[in-house]
């Protein structure tokens, strides 16, 4: 094979499949040397030309003439570091003598280098003759069948030595080892121990053992030659493969999270170890899905420890960030609402705008009975009132003689011609049992047991002479006698009163369509009526009382009688029995529904929801104040918005109040979801980013629905027998 002119060298190089360079020769002490031959009128010698195989295509020929052989035991001199920049690889120089160390490179330019050289292999000229050595009585020289030997074996023409490429490509700073610097710096040349048997120097180069200093390095050559092994290559392979299991892995434990959610199903087992037979609904429905894709299986199989995503904590994690929380809407159980103790309040701890707001749609009125019963005569009303009405009501039998007694009850009072046209019987109705669940369903049984309370009372007291068995004679005596007390009554008449008053609070609470500044004043009003029938409602409270009595033909106790030693709640020591029953009943009753009606609507969730109303589009943006929405911003969302939008804001609302609230087609809307369904709709979300941002903020107050409480109803469903027993870590 003919090689070119060295001038022509480059081209040819990049040109020749067989040999990879940098893309052209530099101008090395060979080339200057050919320079100078060609300007001396001398050529070179025909001998020169060899004919390689296609295995030593990489190594070059070039003439011996120009070169003097240097004092191998010179060190190098000490070249400046490169600074890290960019670097032109193409211009690397590979001649071993004149070439930086590797560890002179920027580090992380260094693998990057290792690769351009191991692209070119070593350097390996092939001459017609080398220089012979410092002896004149016997010269020796360097022979070109090492490199067949040794692959690694690099010639320098410069210094007439040889190096090694593994080792200077990953070597470091040279230590005091003596040779440590022979195959790296200065270069071997000393031919005389090359043919020394066992104790050749390339061979005790390589040396003995595995992990010498060459065998290292020439591992991590071959390692950086397999582009396949690289560390990036492989780190990078490995963690695409890692995402995309985790995300599978995670997807699957997501779906199971929703379904179980959405069927209201619990998510562990009593008992969740490898080797039980139920292990929950949660694993035991990813065990389903795993079990018809393999894909899904192998990645929950292969799964690390801390990486599995089958943890009840995982399962908390996955519903929801807490940093990103701005409302919370719970039933009004004292363990999920609590100031101090509650979800809301650990909630709160987590993250400050995360407002707590009371189902406008929950059962209010429930709520407040749930109060009331903190009073213990309270409590044994209620237990008492179930019991009378399902005494009473408790077969159509008994049902049929209620509606005869009622209507006798009703002939009684009315004339008869009334009772003909039906204007009486319209009186006629049924007793309603308190329900657990149901709306006013108090109120309900309150109200209807005072309308049929003598058409009762004649049902019990005919049930505990005439009862089939002495258990149900039993049952109507207690009930009757109850129902016939003067205590019984009291409170009767003091929760009609006080349910009356919250009742119109309760319903208006619970329209869907439903005005939030309305709703807040109804809330202050109740308030004040329940506060003003606590200050003056007693006289007119305890008349009726007494008036019903004389109707109904029952004894009322004396009210400055004295009661034992004891009788009162609150001090030992005798009090009468209109103290009794007005501190310890009636104020007593009043104070926890207050109290209740105070913890559930706070001035702060009173203060929050008022101001909401700025923004609200009802009857063409009439509460529009950009005041109260900037008290609104700084006030409740200082973290949603940076210094410089809030000192902005008041400018946008300028432009939103003429452009928005007087444009003909967004005055039509009433409420703020249809006023963000429009802002998009007709691009004015861009225009007005901050207070569209506002109105999304504010979107999420749950104040109207009731979608939660549903899930709180079905409690008896989720929370089994065995769930019990895990003392409700997790539902």
């Amino acid at each position: 094979m003919q090689f070119p002119d060295v001038d022509q060298l480059g081209p040819w190089l990049c040109q020749n499949d067989a040999v990879l360079t940098f893309g052209h020769w530099p101008k090395t002490a060979l080339a200057r040397s050919t320079e100078e031959r060609r300007s001396q009128g001398i050529k070179g010698d025909k001998s020169t030309e060899t004919t390689q195989s296609p295995s030593e295509a990489s190594q070059i020929e070039v003439p011996h003439s120009s070169f003097v052989p240097l004092n191998s035991d010179a060190r190098p001199s000490k070249i400046p570091r490169v600074e890290d920049e960019a670097f032109d690889l193409s211009n690397l120089e590979r001649e071993p003598g004149l070439r930086k160390q590797i560890y002179e490179y920027p580090v992380n330019m260094r693998d990057e280098i290792r690769r351009a050289y191991i692209k070119a292999g070593p350097y390996q000229p092939i001459l017609s003759k080398y220089p012979a050595s410092n002896s004149k009585k016997h010269p020796r020289y360097f022979q070109p069948s090492w490199f067949k030997q040794f692959s690694w074996l690099e010639y320098s023409p410069s210094k007439d030595a040889v190096f090694c490429l593994p080792c200077f490509l990953f070597n470091s700073n040279p230590t005091s080892r003596f040779g440590s610097i022979a195959f790296t710096h200065n270069g071997f040349s000393n031919w005389k121990k090359v043919h020394d048997g066992c104790n050749c120097a390339f061979l005790t180069h390589m040396g003995k053992y595995p992990n010498s200093l060459h065998n290292n390095a020439q591992r991590a050559y071959v390692d950086l030659m397999n582009q396949a092994q690289h560390i990036e290559v492989s780190l990078d392979r490995q963690t695409t493969q890692q995402i995309s299991a985790n995300r599978l892995r995670l997807k699957t434990s997501i779906d199971v999270v929703r379904w179980l959610s959405f069927q209201g199903c619990a998510f562990r087992g009593h008992d969740e170890s490898s080797g039980s037979k139920n292990r929950g609904n949660f694993l035991e429905l990813l065990s389903l899905l795993a079990s018809y894709d393999e894909k899904v299986e192998d990645v929950l199989k292969s799964a690390p420890q801390n990486a599995s995503y089958t943890s009840s904590t995982i399962q908390k994690e996955i519903f929801f960030d807490i940093q990103n929380i701005r409302g919370q809407d719970y039933d009004g159980a004292s363990n999920m609402r609590g100031e101090f103790n509650g979800l809301q309040a650990l909630i709160l701890n987590d993250c400050r705008y995360a407002y707590y707001v009371h189902c406008f749609a929950h059962h209010l009125q429930l709520a407040l009975v749930a109060a009331a019963r903190e009073v213990v005569e309270v409590h044994q009303f209620f237990k008492d009132l179930s019991d009378i009405v399902d005494i009473a009501s408790a077969s159509s039998k008994r049902h049929d003689e209620l509606q005869k007694a009622q209507a006798t009850e009703i002939s009684r009072l009315v004339s008869i011609n009334e009772l003909a046209t039906g204007t009486g019987m319209n009186q006629i109705g049924t007793l309603q049992c308190p329900g657990e669940t149901r709306w006013s369903s108090h109120l309900n049984s309150v109200t209807s047991l005072l309308k049929m309370y003598n058409a009762t009372s004649t049902i019990l007291e005919n049930l505990k002479n005439t009862a089939s068995n002495y258990s149900q004679r039993g049952d109507a005596h207690n009930a009757y006698n109850r129902l016939r007390s003067f205590e019984f009554i009291f409170i009767l008449h003091v929760m009609k009163e006080v349910l009356g008053i919250t009742d119109n609070l309760c319903q208006a609470l619970q329209r869907r369509s439903q005005d939030i500044l309305n709703a807040m004043s109804l809330v202050l009003t109740t308030k004040d009526l329940i506060q003003k029938l606590r200050d003056d409602g007693w006289n007119e409270l305890l008349k009726n009382v007494i008036s019903f009595c004389e109707t109904s033909e029952l004894d009322f106790p004396d009210m400055n009688a004295q009661y034992i030693v004891g009788r009162s709640r609150n001090k030992k020591e005798d009090v009468t029995v209109e103290h009794h029953h007005r501190v310890d009943i009636f104020f007593a009753t009043i104070d926890t529904q207050l109290q209740e009606l105070k913890s559930r609507f706070n001035k702060n969730v009173v203060e929050l929801l008022t101001l909401t109303t700025a923004l609200d589009p009802k009857e063409f943006f009439k509460l529009f104040d950009i005041d109260k929405i900037c008290i609104l911003v700084n006030k409740f969302y200082p973290e949603d918005f940076s210094q410089q939008e809030k000192e902005r804001l008041p400018y946008e609302l300028k432009y939103y109040e003429l452009d928005v609230c007087k444009h003909p087609d967004l005055r039509k809307i009433s409420t703020l979801s249809e006023l963000c369904r429009s802002l998009v709709e007709s691009g004015k979300s861009v225009m007005y980013p901050l207070v569209d941002r506002l109105i999304r903020l504010i979107l999420t107050l749950p104040v109207s629905t009731a979608s939660s409480e549903r899930v709180f109803s079905a409690m008896k469903i989720v929370k089994t027998r065995l769930r019990s027993k895990m003392e409700d870590d997790f539902l």
